[in-house]
C-alpha cells in the first residue's frame, strides 16, 4: 500500500446483518493487472462503511422506497404498472448483476436504464419514459440493485456483445482531456493512493447507484463516468451515449465475481 493511503477495514460487509456481500475476489483474466478485485467499500472509512451496512442509516434507501412506490403505480396508457408484469421487485433479484447485456430484439447492448425505458414505452405505452439520468430512473435502478444485493456480478462479454466490450476496453485505456488521464491511470495504476483528499479505488461499479456524501444524492454509473472525464478537463460524452454504454459494459465486467451491493454509500 502506498504511503498516505488509508488502512483497509477487513471486516466483511453484511447488510442488515443478513445479506453477505463479496467485496474481494480474484480478478478476471482481462483485468489481471489488479490481481484481486475489490469493491469501493473496502476503500472507505469505517464510518462510511457502517452507513452502508444498515438500511436505516443508508440515505440511498430513501430513493429505493420512492421507486418501490412507483413500481406499483400506474404509468401506462392502459393503467399498467411495473407490478402488472413483475409482481414485485424481488422477482427481479437476478437482473442487476447481468447488466449491461446484449438485447437480441434490438440488436444492441442495453443498460438497465435502457431496459426500463423499453418497458415503459414498448410495453406500457408511455410517451415520456423516465429520463436516462433522472431522479426517478436512478431511484428505480437503485431499487433493482437493492433486491439483488449479494447476488454475483456476472456480465457476459462474448458473442454479439464482444465488439461493444472491446470498444469499452479501448476507452478505458484512452487518455482524455488536458490532463491526459485514462480510467486506468487512476483505477488500475494508482488505486490505494491518495489524490488530494480522496482515496482512489479500483473504480468498480457493482455498488451503483451510489449515494455520494459530497453530493447528498444518489449518483448513477454514467453520471460518475461523466464527472471523471470532466475532471480530466476534457469534453465528455452524454449519459446513455453508445460510448458510455460500451464503457459501462467493460467496467462492469471487471467486477465479475463481486456482489451487487447498491445502493452504496461513498464519499
Amino acid at each position: 500500500m502506498a504511503a498516505g493511503a488509508q488502512e483497509v477495514v477487513d471486516d466483511q460487509l453484511v447488510v442488515n446483518g443478513e445479506i453477505p456481500i463479496v467485496t474481494e475476489a480474484p480478478a478476471p483474466d482481462y483485468a489481471s493487472a489488479l490481481g484481486t478485485i475489490r469493491s469501493g467499500w473496502t476503500f472507505r472509512s469505517e464510518d462510511t462503511q457502517m452507513m452502508q451496512a444498515d438500511d436505516f442509516d443508508n440515505p440511498g434507501m430513501l430513493g429505493v422506497e420512492a421507486a418501490r412506490a412507483a413500481f406499483n403505480s400506474e404509468m401506462g396508457t392502459g393503467g399498467e404498472s411495473c407490478a402488472s408484469c413483475h409482481d414485485d421487485p424481488e422477482s427481479l433479484s437476478t437482473v442487476r448483476g447481468t447488466y449491461p447485456k446484449w438485447d437480441e430484439e434490438h440488436g444492441t447492448v442495453q443498460t438497465v436504464e435502457m431496459q426500463v425505458q423499453e418497458c415503459q414505452t414498448e410495453r406500457m405505452g408511455m410517451e415520456e419514459p423516465y429520463g436516462y439520468n433522472s431522479t426517478d430512473m436512478i431511484n428505480m435502478v437503485a431499487l433493482l440493485s437493492s433486491v439483488a444485493r449479494g447476488t454475483p456480478v456476472n456480465v457476459a462479454i462474448d458473442g454479439p456483445a464482444e465488439a461493444t466490450w472491446k470498444q469499452g476496453e479501448e476507452m478505458y485505456y484512452t487518455r482524455y482531456g488536458q490532463l491526459e488521464l485514462s480510467c486506468a491511470n487512476c483505477h488500475e495504476d494508482n488505486y490505494d493512493n491518495m489524490i488530494r483528499a480522496d482515496h482512489l479505488s479500483q473504480g468498480q461499479i457493482n455498488a451503483f447507484p451510489a449515494y455520494r456524501l459530497k453530493d447528498a444524492a444518489l449518483v448513477s454509473v454514467q453520471n460518475r463516468f461523466r464527472g471523471c472525464i470532466r475532471d480530466t478537463m476534457g469534453e465528455t460524452f452524454a449519459v446513455g451515449s453508445p460510448e458510455f454504454v460500451a464503457l459501462e459494459l467493460y467496467v462492469a465486467s471487471r467486477g465479475n465475481g463481486l456482489s451487487v451491493e447498491g445502493p452504496s454509500v461513498r464519499n
